[in-house]
């Protein structure tokens, strides 16, 4: 029996499971003439370096979760790093923190004199397990870094039940989620503080810049005295921090700048309705490949309380026993010559990186990492068996932007063609590389 060129695999000479135009499907994000309008509105009026739009951006953001205070950024790192110093770590502490992350959600404690310990991840939420945090913990463990991670929300409330049995503080990373929700509560919202990257990549994305929140008054003035000298005055009422207003205490300047926080403004006021849509796209990807061997999907349940908010950098999960032992990076190749473009792995663990084991990066005389610890928490990096093995068994999916069936069942044909043909590819199969992912991860598609 001959195969026809439909279905035979396009890697091996077949047709392309895609081949309808995309046109605008995977652009983001979405800028109309009120966004324009909003910049140059900033541009014309030279008020580029002022704190006016931001701050109105700020109460927009404090209503949109519904949390006393919002602080501004120049980048999702330095409101990371703010979030960290907000908690109080300083020299010898220690921030947990999930390996299979972007590196702002930890190496920022470098700054601060602090060091990072690697907790595992969960292999389904791909965020951190709540089950290897605890034996992580010492005497100098400050806070708690929780990554919702590729847009999925990490488990809360043990996360929660253990901070307060050891009197940690827990800061969310919402850089992957935001306007997520965790069993009807705003991923930002949950812990003692969030933090945020809103880099034109992300879901809420609005051209360069970062957001903390919080109810604590503490924390938040805390994160202004860190880089925002403009605003770090008279109205200051921590009492360690009014002797040295009118200086940033971290020597940073980290304001946002007003066109990103004029198109900011404008982004937010329709990015839930853009969610909705971009929700209903992904989920229907996902049930249109329900029940294909080897493939599942990295999502909550439809239609929960909880949810994937914009579906940053959308990935599935790779299941190779049920492929033949198929590598994900042959399965990969073989979706994206079908016209679905697809990557192996997702994030590399940080702690296989020699910046986390050797590098001396302010002239110690030793690792940065362990230059002010109290132990050589390096030794912790040996339990980390999902981080080191998580990238053979995920992939990136079309990040779809608008719900257009057509166009999203010829790309979910293309996963389901490859893994229904798996057996074509195991010739030829040449195998993983020991790291499959990146560093940090791009994807628009």
């Amino acid at each position: 029996m001959t195969v026809s060129a439909q279905s035979k695999l396009a890697l091996l000479g077949g047709s392309k499971a895609v081949t309808l135009e995309e046109g605008d499907l995977f652009k983001w994000p979405i800028v109309t003439e009120e966004d324009e309008q909003a910049v140059l509105e900033v541009i014309r009026a030279g008020a580029m370096s002022n704190t006016d739009v931001t701050a109105k951006f700020e109460e927009d953001f404090k209503q949109w979760l519904n949390m006393d205070y919002a602080l501004a950024f120049n980048n999702g790192t330095a409101s990371l790093q703010a979030a960290i110093y907000a908690c109080g770590l300083g020299v010898g502490d220690e921030l947990i923190c999930p390996s299979v992350t972007y590196w702002a959600s930890g190496l920022q404690a470098f700054n601060l004199g602090a060091t990072v310990v690697f907790a595992d991840i969960d292999p389904v939420t791909l965020c951190i397990d709540p089950n290897d945090i605890e034996h992580r913990i010492s005497d100098r463990t400050k806070a708690i870094m929780v990554v919702h991670y590729l847009g999925h929300p990490a488990d809360m409330d043990p996360i929660l039940a253990i901070a307060a049995k050891h009197n940690l503080k827990v800061i969310e990373d919402v850089s992957h989620a935001q306007g997520g929700y965790y069993k009807g509560r705003r991923l930002g919202t949950i812990g003692h503080i969030g933090a945020m990257s809103l880099m034109s990549g992300k879901s809420l994305a609005i051209g360069e810049g970062g957001m903390l929140v919080t109810n604590d008054l503490n924390m938040y003035e805390r994160a202004l005295s860190l880089g925002h000298y403009e605003r770090f005055g008279a109205k200051i009422v921590s009492p360690e921090l009014k002797p040295y207003t009118g200086l940033p205490l971290g020597g940073y300047k980290y304001r946002m700048h007003q066109v990103s926080s004029a198109m900011g403004r404008v982004q937010l006021k329709y990015y839930d309705q853009r969610c909705a849509e971009i929700d209903k796209a992904m989920n229907y990807f996902w049930d249109l490949l329900e029940g294909v061997p080897g493939l599942r999907p990295h999502r909550t349940p439809p239609n929960t309380d909880t949810t994937m908010a914009g579906w940053y950098a959308a990935h599935g999960h790779f299941v190779p026993e049920e492929l033949g032992g198929l590598s994900v990076t042959r399965f990969c190749e073989a979706v994206s010559a079908e016209g679905a473009p697809a990557r192996p792995g997702c994030n590399l663990p940080m702690h296989n990186h020699s910046l986390l084991h050797d590098a001396d990066v302010y002239g110690h005389g030793k690792p940065t990492r362990i230059a002010h610890a109290s132990r050589d928490v390096r030794e912790l990096d040996r339990s980390l068996p999902v981080s080191d093995g998580i990238g053979h068994r995920v992939y990136s999916i079309p990040w779809f932007k608008h719900f257009r069936p057509q166009q999203i069942e010829q790309y979910a044909a293309a996963y389901r063609k490859v893994a229904e043909n798996y057996r074509e590819l195991l010739e030829g199969d040449t195998g993983n590389a020991p790291l499959v992912g990146g560093w940090h991860m791009s994807n628009r598609r």
